[in-house]
Parts: C-alpha cells; sequence; structure tokens
C-alpha cells in the first residue's frame, strides 16, 4: 500500500513538473524568445490597438531606414517618451514577428532642473535634456555606471549625442516593474534603464551583427 502511494505521489509531482516546463516553452515561443535572449522578467505592455499602431509605424520607419543605411532590420529599440516614467515605455520591436517582444522602464533627461516638472527636449551640449530622434546604438564601453554603450544621433533633433555623452546604462535607481502613478529617477539627458534590463538588451545587441537602431519620441513634440 506504501509503494502505491508513492508511485502516486511521484507521479503527480512529475506531472507538475512536466506541465510548468511546457507552460513555461510556450511563453517563451510566444514572446519570441530563446534562451540567449533577453530576461523574460519584462515582458510586453498590453496596448491598446492606437498605440500598438504608433508604435508599429515608428518601426516600420525605421526597417526603411536601417535597409537603407545598413542597419539590422529585425530588432528596434522604441522609447515613448509621452508616457509617464513609472510606466514601461522603452519597447523592443521585433520587426519580423510585427510585435513587441519587451517592454520596460526608462528615464529622460531634467535638463539640470534638479527634478524636471513635465516634458523638456533639446540638443544643446551642457543641455542635461532628452534628445528626441533616431540613434545609432554604438559600442559598449565600461563607464560611471559600469557597463554602457556609446549612442550616434542620427537626425539634427540629436546629432550632439556623442559630444553630450549620451548614452545607453542602468542604474539601480530604476526598478524592473513599473511604479506609475510615481516617476522614476531622471537623467542629464540618457536613456538609463534598470540593470537587469540592460543585461537584456546587451544580450540583443552584442549578438546582432549589425548596429541597432532606437528611436526617441514624443508624439506632442513631433
Amino acid at each position: 500500500m506504501k509503494k502505491i502511494i508513492l508511485f502516486i505521489f511521484l507521479a503527480l509531482i512529475a506531472g507538475v513538473l512536466i506541465f510548468a516546463l511546457i507552460n513555461f516553452k510556450s511563453t517563451k515561443t510566444y514572446l519570441g524568445l530563446d534562451k540567449n535572449d533577453a530576461d523574460t522578467t519584462f515582458i510586453a505592455v498590453d496596448l491598446n490597438d492606437h498605440k500598438l499602431e504608433e508604435l508599429t509605424d515608428k518601426a516600420r520607419s525605421l526597417a526603411r531606414y536601417a535597409a537603407k543605411n545598413g542597419y539590422d532590420t529585425s530588432i528596434f529599440f522604441i522609447l515613448d517618451m509621452k508616457q509617464s516614467s513609472g510606466k514601461k515605455r522603452f519597447h523592443i520591436y521585433d520587426w519580423k514577428q510585427k510585435k513587441i517582444r519587451q517592454s520596460a522602464l526608462v528615464t529622460h533627461g531634467n535638463c539640470y532642473e534638479g527634478a524636471l516638472v513635465g516634458r523638456k527636449y533639446n540638443n544643446v551640449v551642457g543641455g542635461g535634456c532628452t534628445s528626441l530622434g533616431k540613434y545609432k546604438i554604438g559600442q559598449p564601453y565600461q563607464g560611471k555606471f559600469g557597463l554602457a554603450y556609446k549612442m550616434y544621433g542620427l537626425d539634427t533633433s540629436n546629432n550632439n549625442a556623442f559630444e553630450r555623452f549620451v548614452v545607453l546604462h542602468s542604474h539601480s535607481c530604476v526598478p524592473d516593474g513599473e511604479v506609475h502613478p510615481y516617476p522614476v529617477c531622471q537623467s542629464n539627458g540618457c536613456p538609463t534603464v534598470s540593470p537587469d534590463f540592460l543585461q537584456a538588451l546587451a544580450k540583443i545587441i552584442d549578438k546582432s551583427p549589425k548596429p541597432i537602431l532606437m528611436e526617441i519620441y514624443d508624439t506632442d513634440f513631433q
């Protein structure tokens, strides 16, 4: 009798483990991820049809630019600055699958106003603001905040990015999960993410054979 009970118990455990494994694999497939891609902690946010169409239009424009100028045409980083900083507004857009792969929090520049209220943008060296426009993600390096990626502005609205030391980096003040209606910390113009999300981005950037494009936009200012 004890052997039968033990057998049933082990069978139940095995069933639970198999069920969990199947669901885990299906979730990874749904997100378009594999074991070498970004961390599944940053699941894409649920967007309404209008916002999803807006991001798809941005991705479509980036795809045309990427194809013409020799950039990666499979994936783009799109940052929607119209959204509150407490919401996930850094989106990894998978152009091949026509969907958002992952989303996370990201800072905006404080324009050296301490804690900026509202939104301001400029391309001024020493201005401390976020600059809107397209960027090329450059080479990694170890800087003041650890791992960082150089950024090159590709538009007149952000072509001073490299001179301004605007880079993609992380900081512990940026959490992984949404905190809206509260804001997150602000930067001096850099798109700053959480340490875990930067590691997720690094896996994508480092294995891409061509430079990846990022666009920072705000529909109220374009």
